[in-house]
């Protein structure tokens, strides 16, 4: 009885899978068979729980993913830097104190922590983290500072966006490089009424403004240009004949930080005779900076990493995938670059039975369209993740669209779709579809109707 049972689950379960396989089918024949597909291409792969292929069309093809290939370096960075790590900044001093006089220089150094100022954490906002740093200056009696405020960002490279970056996404807030010394998520807004700028939230020292924006439209239809290091910034396209907020990315983070803490110190009666300096402004003007022993008088730990996953899949935070490829080749080789980062993520994969051939990385993130990463692969990172212990931290961040657990990718003309669903039969079921080059207006429409297949 127990045999007969067992022969007629497996045909069930054979006779399942081929439905599912051809109602997949089906549905991608009648999304490609639009006016909008003329010149698209699509991948899809499927398993089940036990690893085995429901579905696959494409699969070992490399399309460009958008978003999707955060769930790469999000797994890649709980495997190798751990659920429970954290970033550190701190605070030291040179000289000697006397009087309440420092007669030395205030140094603040990170290690590169991207939610330092954030807003999405409780307890880790700009007023904290500056009335905790004032305060610290406090306990020690300084009431005056004869030298500087000297950011040290040299715990990653120069270079604080990617090579592969389109340019009209690189001044705007989701195109915020990374820095060794990160601040507000590296973002500004810029406040307009009728087109005319008429301040920001934070203020950016030396930065000019050329504004080329008309008013027309409903919605906000603007492109804000700025480059790291850079003190311009252009401003064009339209916004709508009222007040309005757009967010752009900073021009030089921790020059800004410096910039708002001196102010809030000046308003404690804390005063920085020598203004504020960085280790970047140094490389640039091929200047040095002296080294003195050092007082460490302050120390600001980032949350962990889990919940930095958490929003980096959630919100799609570009900053964090970023900082994760640097901190990763930091973490690992000593050097925090894309390039070391990048590798050290490849590598990662190609040891999990990940074939490079399907894999192509320029950032963390998956702005750059030169990025390319294959429907298979991503599937079986995505199994490869359900084994881990830090598992839950993993798929906590992934939203819950069309009635399925899956990240999506949004880029011109790209969209991907990446997850786990069980069907109503019970059938646990791991996915990701990418369509790219598809002419229509809403792509997520198109591949929700081939994802209830799955359903």
């Amino acid at each position: 009885m127990k045999v007969l049972f067992l022969v007629c689950s497996i045909v069930f379960s054979v006779a399942n899978a081929q439905h599912v396989k051809q109602d997949l089918q089906n549905r991608i024949n009648e999304v490609m068979s639009k006016p909008g597909a003329k010149s698209a291409s699509i991948g899809m792969y499927v398993e089940d729980h036990l690893g085995n292929t429901v579905f696959a069309l494409n699969e070992q093809q490399g399309f460009t993913t958008a978003s999707t290939q955060k769930l790469l370096t999000a797994a890649a960075a709980l495997d190798m830097l751990g659920a429970d790590f954290t970033w550190m900044t701190t605070a030291s001093y040179t000289g000697s104190i006397e009087g309440g006089i420092l007669h030395g220089n205030i140094i603040l150094r990170s290690n590169g922590d991207p939610t330092l100022g954030s807003w999405r954490y409780p307890g880790f906002k700009p007023d904290e983290v500056m009335n905790s740093l004032s305060q610290a200056l406090k306990n020690k009696g300084i009431t005056s500072i004869d030298g500087q405020l000297y950011v040290d960002d040299s715990a990653f490279d120069f270079q604080t966006v990617p090579g592969g970056w389109p340019w009209n996404d690189m001044g705007n807030y989701y195109g915020a490089g990374v820095w060794g010394l990160n601040w507000r998520e590296n973002q500004f807004d810029a406040f307009f009424d009728k087109g005319v700028l008429t301040g920001t939230n934070v203020h950016l020292p030396d930065l000019k403004w050329v504004n080329n924006l008309k008013v027309g439209g409903n919605s906000d239809q603007s492109i804000i240009y700025t480059a790291p290091h850079s003190n311009v910034a252009l401003i064009n396209g339209t916004l709508p004949n009222r007040k309005i907020t757009v967010s752009g990315a900073m021009p030089n983070p921790p020059i800004t930080f410096a910039s708002e803490l001196i102010a809030s110190l000046n308003s404690q009666g804390i005063k920085i005779k020598k203004g504020a300096h960085s280790f970047s402004q140094n490389l640039a003007t091929g200047d040095s900076f002296s080294k003195e022993p050092e007082n460490v008088i302050w120390e600001w730990k980032s949350p962990p990493l889990r919940e930095v996953v958490y929003f980096f899949l959630s919100k799609s935070v570009n900053l964090y995938g970023e900082t994760l490829v640097k901190t990763i080749g930091k973490e690992r080789t000593g050097e925090g670059s894309f390039e070391r980062g990048v590798k050290t993520i490849k590598d990662f994969w190609s040891k999990k039975s990940i074939s490079s051939s399907e894999l192509n990385f320029i950032d963390g993130s998956g702005l750059s369209p030169q990025n390319y990463v294959s429907p298979r692969a991503q599937v079986k990172v995505l199994q490869y993740a359900l084994k881990q212990p830090w598992s839950s931290d993993f798929t906590k961040g992934f939203p819950t669209q069309n009635g399925m657990k899956m990240k999506s990718g949004t880029l011109g003309n790209v969209k991907s779709f990446a997850g786990y669903h069980t069907s109503k039969s019970g059938q646990k079921y791991t996915f990701s579809i990418i369509l790219n080059n598809y002419q229509a207006p809403d792509l997520s429409a198109s591949l929700f109707k081939v994802l209830d297949g799955l359903k």
